[in-house]
């Protein structure tokens, strides 16, 4: 029925162009702040959004009702007529058609709120026990989003995305000296993943506790090692929102820094995106668009090889889309996003890649940060010294700042470990995004370190 609700708009559209997205979004929250439940909830969300592309320029309308979808269409139609003549056009693509279902290896939609609750509150009090914590907070949440996509070409995609996630924050107090951490669990397509997570959520408290005790690092540059998380918001900040193309396309010195075949760094160094890979938060077989997902390589052995696209960018730049264009929901427009990006692995173990430095840092996971441009600032959740060869007293404060192409030409090594993380991403308006984040530990000579705990928060959210 919904599929022939929304041909049958399309059949009536007066537009060059028109595309139809209906959502329907199930979810569940639950929080606990110290020994205070404070949220628990389910809810369910359902909408539309109408584009058109008239005479060169897009239209849109929202809504909540699916009474009336003709009218919306006329609606973003009109809208489109109101900014006259424009110069917008879509990159060629075949018309998809597929309805997909996932099969979750154990589907939170059948876990009763009885048992998340349970849950939830299980990690709250693994928290709690931890000595010398002054405060903490657990919540969990799941979302299903099905989505029914069409447009006038004739294509025609209706998709399930799952996710699910933990989140832990601990905070240890000692007078003045205050401390915090977090922590997070994210799952797509299996909610046994929220099982048997104590030993997470214990070691989050005791090392939180344990940073009360750890001095500034002391500012200098020095060779630093990334861990898995870090390296991968790191890559996905400072290196990956470049990629996306809307930022290029209208933009003479972002079209010089992001020039194919420019030198980013070592030949081990290897980067790429793409929705494909399975059960993670980014995955999805096609995007907002319609347009599949597939891995882009964005750096080859060091060189910039692939940029990320929507079918409007694609067209500006006369490339192909690279199945990016993402909505946060039906609210919003698809622009240009990530969705599961990636550091390959390279050939290093991580005891090679420590046991020759001198003085260094191990810089681990990620509070904060700030990107402009290619300069861009990063604080570590924890960090531990390196000396002669060997991991020293842990450090906090560890605040890396830079410029990412002279960073990415001093990468020494790559691990050999890739891990897969994930967050929330920001951009345009629209957050939070699930995304993808994966990398093996990375090596890096000449990091410069300040010692300023002075962070600011990164479009990427824990």
């Amino acid at each position: 029925m919904m599929r022939d609700r929304i041909a049958d708009a399309l059949r009536k559209s007066k537009a060059d162009y028109t595309e139809i997205r209906i959502e329907t979004k199930d979810n569940t929250s639950i929080a606990y702040r110290g020994k205070i439940l404070e949220t628990v909830n389910t809810g369910r969300d359902v909408g539309g959004f109408v584009r058109v592309l008239n005479n060169g320029n897009w239209g849109v309308s929202t809504f909540n009702s699916l009474t009336e979808l003709d009218r919306h269409v006329a609606l973003a139609l009109e809208c489109a007529k109101a900014l006259g003549e424009g110069d917008t056009k879509l990159a060629e693509l075949d018309a998809h058609v597929a309805e997909l279902s996932i099969n979750l290896e154990n589907d939170f939609r059948k876990v009763d709120l009885a048992t998340k609750k349970e849950i939830t509150e299980h990690y709250n009090g693994v928290m709690l026990s931890v000595p010398g914590l002054q405060d903490s907070s657990v919540s969990y949440g799941d979302t299903m989003v099905t989505t029914y996509y069409a447009n006038s070409d004739g294509a025609y995609v209706k998709q399930e995305k799952p996710y699910g996630s933990l989140r832990f924050s601990a905070v240890a107090r000692d007078g003045a000296n205050v401390q915090q951490s977090f922590d997070r669990v994210f799952t797509a397509w299996d909610f046994n993943n929220i099982y048997n997570q104590e030993e997470k959520v214990a070691n989050l408290g005791k090392r939180t506790v344990e940073m009360l005790k750890a001095k500034p690092v002391q500012a200098g540059n020095y060779t630093v090692i990334l861990d898995q998380i870090l390296a991968g918001v790191f890559m996905h900040e400072a290196f990956g929102h470049l990629s996306e193309a809307d930022h290029i396309d209208q933009n003479p010195r972002a079209q010089e820094m992001m020039r194919l075949g420019r030198r980013f760094g070592p030949s081990i160094l290897n980067v790429s995106d793409g929705g494909v890979h399975p059960n993670l938060v980014g995955t999805m077989q096609y995007d907002d668009e319609g347009t599949p997902t597939h891995e882009t390589d964005l750096i080859k052995e060091g060189e910039l090889v692939g940029r990320l696209h929507s079918r409007e960018t694609a067209a500006k730049l006369g490339e192909t889309p690279t199945g990016n264009a993402r909505a946060m929901d039906y609210r919003h427009s698809p622009i240009v996003r990530m969705t599961n990006t990636c550091i390959k692995n390279g050939e290093t173990p991580f005891e090679d890649m420590i046991k020759d430095i001198e003085l260094g840092v191990y810089a681990c996971d990620f509070i904060g940060g700030q990107t402009a441009m290619e300069n861009f600032s990063f604080s570590s959740q924890y960090a531990y010294m390196i000396r002669d060869g060997q991991l020293a007293e842990m450090v906090k404060d560890v605040v890396m700042a830079g410029n990412i192409f002279t960073t990415l030409g001093d990468v020494e090594a790559v691990g050999n470990d890739l891990e897969w993380s994930a967050g929330s991403c920001g951009k345009g308006g629209q957050s939070p995004l699930p995304v993808g984040m994966g990398s093996p530990h990375v090596r890096i000579k000449n990091v410069q370190i300040g010692g300023n705990s002075n962070k600011q928060p990164s479009a990427m959210t824990v």
